[in-house]
């Protein structure tokens, strides 16, 4: 198959998990260029094993999730993919990126999807009634929890984790990825900080008020999820 398009170039370091919320570079040989364009496009780092591929079994809402999420990225697109399923859910996340003329473009568009997700006044109630108690935790913990049962579809298992914070408690509001499906599907740095990372730090702090840091890497296709009002 012929590339779809050369998406936006985008030089990025990988980095491990960080507890502390203070990811480090890793040694410069771990830098690489990522040119993606449609599948047939090269691994994220050549000469990596792969892990064990996820597990993942699909539940009887998946299908629902899936194509939802796809129905409203393709109002935001205006174009659909001929292939069925997560496939292609993938080629329409590969059109997202190639629309927008800048990054900051698919981000705000990744936004506008995650925003139309949901009922309407239900994300300003959360933001301005939950969000508050506790300091955070209450939300982020119940975001934690939620994300885990219902994104699985979507990046394979996750598990909840404990978040440690500068008060020396901890809080259940991290969620860890052990190998997303997102990422390695689309095998494109350029998507994943666009139409996932950025965007959903963006959605979460921003109209639920819950602080987020996720932070992908890009060698075993892992991503841990940080909830915690420490993060602003």
């Amino acid at each position: 198959m012929k590339p779809l398009a050369l998406l936006r170039p985008l030089t990025i370091s990988s980095a491990p998990s960080n507890p502390l919320f203070q990811p480090q570079s890793l040694p410069q040989k771990h830098a690489f260029r990522v040119l993606c364009s449609s599948f047939d496009s090269k691994p994220i780092q050549d000469g990596y094993t792969a892990a064990k591929p996820d597990n993942y079994k699909p539940g009887v809402l998946d299908d629902l999730f899936l194509n939802l999420f796809r129905n409203k990225m393709v109002q935001e697109v205006g174009w659909d993919s001929e292939k069925p399923g997560y496939e292609g859910l993938i080629e329409v996340a590969n059109r997202l990126m190639m629309r927008g003329r800048t990054n900051s473009d698919t981000k705000e568009a990744a936004v506008r999807i995650l925003i139309s997700l949901f009922p309407p006044f239900l994300l300003e109630l959360y933001r301005i009634l939950i969000a508050p108690i506790g300091g955070g935790k209450i939300a982020a913990t119940m975001v934690a929890r939620v994300t885990a049962l219902s994104c699985q579809w979507l990046m394979g298992t996750c598990t909840i984790n404990s978040v440690d914070l500068p008060d020396g408690t901890s809080c259940r509001s991290g969620v860890f990825v052990e190998r997303c499906k997102y990422l390695e599907e689309s095998k494109c740095v350029g998507i994943c900080i666009n139409t996932c990372k950025l965007p959903t730090q963006a959605f979460f702090k921003d109209y639920m008020g819950v602080p987020l840091l996720m932070e992908p890497n890009f060698i075993d296709y892992s991503c841990q999820i940080w909830g915690s009002s420490s993060i602003a």
